[in-house]
C-alpha cells in the first residue's frame, strides 16, 4: 500500500498536519517576542520530544511538564529545562528527580509548608540544592496557595536551606469551562492579579521573584500581556482543538491534530466509523465546557454529528441515505480534547498538505508517573 498520502493509511490513524503546527508554534513565539516573556510550552499535550526539541529550536526556554514520569523522558534526548507543575511530595518520586538532576535544571512545584518541608529534607540529606516554584491559585481550586497566603509558604522556603524560590507560577485551567469572551478575560486577568499580587507581598517582604508564569491556552494572550508577567506556559495551543474552537481560542483552520478514520457500516439510519472511545476518548474537556456537539468535528461532512463512540465504534445519526457515502470511505476528524487523544496512540503520522512525511513517536505516552 502507498503511503505518500494519508487517504491510503490504515485507520484509525493519528494525523499531525506539519504546517499547522509550524504556524501554531510561531504565533505563540511571535506574541513572546511582541511582550518580551518568556515561552515554556506544557507538554503533556504532545508528549513528543520531537514536538519539544521543535518548540525548544523556535525559541522556547524550556518545557513544562505533568508528571516525574514526563521528565525522565524529556530527559533522556537532551531538554534541560523542565518544571515539573505538580507538587512533588512521595520520596520515591524526588529520588527520581535526583537521577536526573545531572543532566537538566528540574524546577519543582511547592503549594504547602508541609510540602515544602519534605522537599527540603530529602535533597538535604543529599547535600543537593534544586529550586523551587510557588504554585498559587488563581480560582481553578485546584492546587496552589491564596495570593495573600504566599508571604507565609514563601518566608518558609528562605528558612529551608535545600530550596531556592525563584518564582511564581499558576493555571486557570478554568477558563475552560467559560461561555463568553468577556469571562475568558475576567479570568486572565484574574490570573495574571493572583501571580502578580503574591510577587509583590513576597518582594515587600524581601524576598525576590524572578519567574512570574501563566498558562492556559484561552488565557494566555491577555494574562501574558499585562506587566509583570514574564513567562507563558500554553500547551493545547500547539494543536489546539474543537474545545479551543468552542471558546473562540481557534478556528477549524487553525487545528494540526486529527483523527484519520473510516466507514466500517451504513445502515438506514446511521453510519459506523473505526474510530471509538479508544480513538477519540469520551472527554469533551476537564473543566465542564459544553460548547462542542458530539464527539468531534467531521471536516468532509460537518453536517454530521458523531453522537455516540463505544471503544471501537463510533455512530453517526443519518435520516436518510447519505448520497456518495460507501463503505471503506476515510473520515478526518479534530478531536474535541487533543491531549487525552494524543495518549492513546503511539505515533503521529507527520504531513503537509496530506502527503505523508514521517512518523513520530508519542514518547510519553502513558507516563503519568
Amino acid at each position: 500500500m502507498n503511503e505518500k498520502m494519508i487517504e491510503t493509511l490504515d485507520t484509525p490513524s493519528l494525523l499531525l498536519n506539519l504546517n499547522k503546527l509550524e504556524e501554531n508554534i510561531q504565533r505563540i513565539i511571535d506574541f513572546s517576542q511582541a511582550h518580551q516573556v518568556d515561552y515554556r510550552p506544557h507538554v503533556k499535550t504532545h508528549k513528543s520530544i520531537d514536538i519539544a526539541k521543535l518548540q525548544i529550536e523556535k525559541g522556547a526556554v524550556g518545557i513544562t511538564v505533568a508528571t516525574v514520569g514526563e521528565a525522565e523522558t524529556m530527559v533522556k534526548d537532551g531538554i534541560e529545562n523542565i518544571l515539573i507543575a505538580f507538587p512533588i511530595a512521595r520520596k520515591e518520586k524526588l529520588a527520581r528527580v535526583e537521577q536526573i538532576m545531572a543532566k537538566a535544571k528540574i524546577i519543582l512545584a511547592v503549594d504547602s509548608v508541609e510540602q515544602a518541608s519534605i522537599v527540603n529534607s530529602y535533597f538535604e540529606e543529599k547535600n543537593l540544592q534544586i529550586e523551587v516554584w510557588m504554585k498559587v491559585n488563581c480560582g481553578l481550586d485546584r492546587c496552589g496557595v491564596e495570593p495573600e497566603e504566599a508571604v507565609e509558604l514563601a518566608k518558609h522556603i528562605r528558612e529551608l536551606p535545600s530550596l531556592t524560590l525563584q518564582g511564581i507560577f499558576t493555571h486557570a485551567g478554568h477558563s475552560y469551562a467559560a461561555t463568553t469572551q468577556k469571562e475568558i478575560e475576567e479570568i486572565a486577568h484574574a490570573e495574571a492579579d493572583a501571580v502578580l499580587l503574591s510577587s509583590e507581598l513576597c518582594e515587600k517582604a524581601g524576598i525576590s521573584i524572578k519567574h512570574r508564569s501563566v498558562g492556559s491556552t484561552p488565557t494566555y494572550q491577555i494574562s501574558g500581556a499585562i506587566e509583570g508577567i514574564t513567562e507563558v506556559r500554553p500547551g493545547n495551543a500547539v494543536f489546539f482543538d474543537m474545545v479551543q474552537v468552542g471558546l473562540g481560542a481557534a478556528t477549524i483552520e487553525d487545528c494540526a491534530l486529527t483523527a484519520l478514520s473510516s466507514i466500517g457500516s451504513i445502515k438506514k439510519n446511521r453510519i459506523v466509523i473505526d474510530a471509538g472511545s479508544k480513538t477519540l476518548n469520551l472527554d469533551k474537556g476537564a473543566h465542564g465546557n459544553e460548547s462542542v456537539a458530539g464527539h468531534g468535528y467531521i471536516l468532509e461532512h460537518p453536517e454530521w454529528i458523531l453522537e455516540r463512540l463505544s471503544e471501537e465504534h463510533g455512530v453517526i445519526p443519518i435520516s436518510e441515505e447519505v448520497p456518495g457515502a460507501k463503505i471503506g470511505d476515510t473520515l478526518t476528524i479534530i478531536p474535541n480534547h487533543a491531549c487525552t487523544v494524543v495518549n492513546l496512540f503511539d505515533e503521529y503520522v507527520v504531513h503537509r498538505s496530506g502527503e505523508v512525511v514521517g512518523r513520530w513517536k508519542v514518547h510519553a505516552r502513558g507516563r503519568n508517573d
